[in-house]
């Protein structure tokens, strides 16, 4: 029967191999993912006040304001953007625009939404008059399929290595050399005079 045979060359294959598959895998995941996201992300910067919507990647952002905040070292503006897809809710987006006391260096805290087939992302920019806001949305694709691929590769070349294939010949190769290596010479000996004959 080809299936027991074919179970069985699949068990006598060594771990570097499965190491060797696995790690192919993940370059393709990673190709993919690196693809899509270049191929189909989506950007926009929008001018937003209370209660206006933005469609992105098929999903639409509502804008419900913003807040102030007080963290352990800085004060922000935090904004707050509902995401539904049709009429089904998906999140809650909150990005802050942060003041940090010590430096008084303004910083930008990006809220993201993360899926296994995309990924949202919402930053606050700077405030455009009558309670407006300008705010970056972004669509990206695929993004953790990057990461998965990457993650395959590293466990494929540990699988791989594994493999008793390649450290035995280490030691084989160690133990050959400490047979061939020349022993230290021994001292001769002075040879004893003949005892004379009486």
């Amino acid at each position: 029967h080809p299936a027991p045979r074919l179970a069985a060359r699949l068990a006598a294959q060594p771990g570097s191999y499965y190491g060797m598959l696995l790690a192919h895998c993940g370059v393709a995941v990673f190709i993919v993912g690196v693809t899509l996201v270049k191929g189909y992300e989506v950007e926009k910067d929008v001018r937003m006040e209370l209660g206006d919507t933005a469609s992105v990647g098929g999903y639409t952002f509502r804008f419900d304001g913003v807040s102030r905040v007080t963290g352990p070292n800085y004060t922000a503006v935090r904004g707050s953007l509902t995401v539904t897809s049709g009429a089904h809710p998906v999140t809650r987006l909150m990005p802050e625009k942060r003041l940090y006391t010590a430096s008084r260096m303004p910083m930008t805290e990006a809220a993201i939404h993360a899926g296994l087939t995309r990924d949202l992302y919402a930053s606050m920019g700077e405030p455009v008059g009558g309670g407006a806001w300008g705010i970056r949305l972004y669509y990206k694709p695929f993004v953790d399929w990057i990461w998965g691929g990457c993650v395959l590769m590293a466990l494929g070349g540990f699988w791989a290595a594994l493999d008793r294939r390649y450290r035995a010949p280490r030691v084989s190769a160690a133990m050959q050399k400490a047979a061939l290596a020349p022993s230290p010479a021994m001292p001769l000996r002075p040879a004893r005079p003949a005892a004379a004959a009486p």
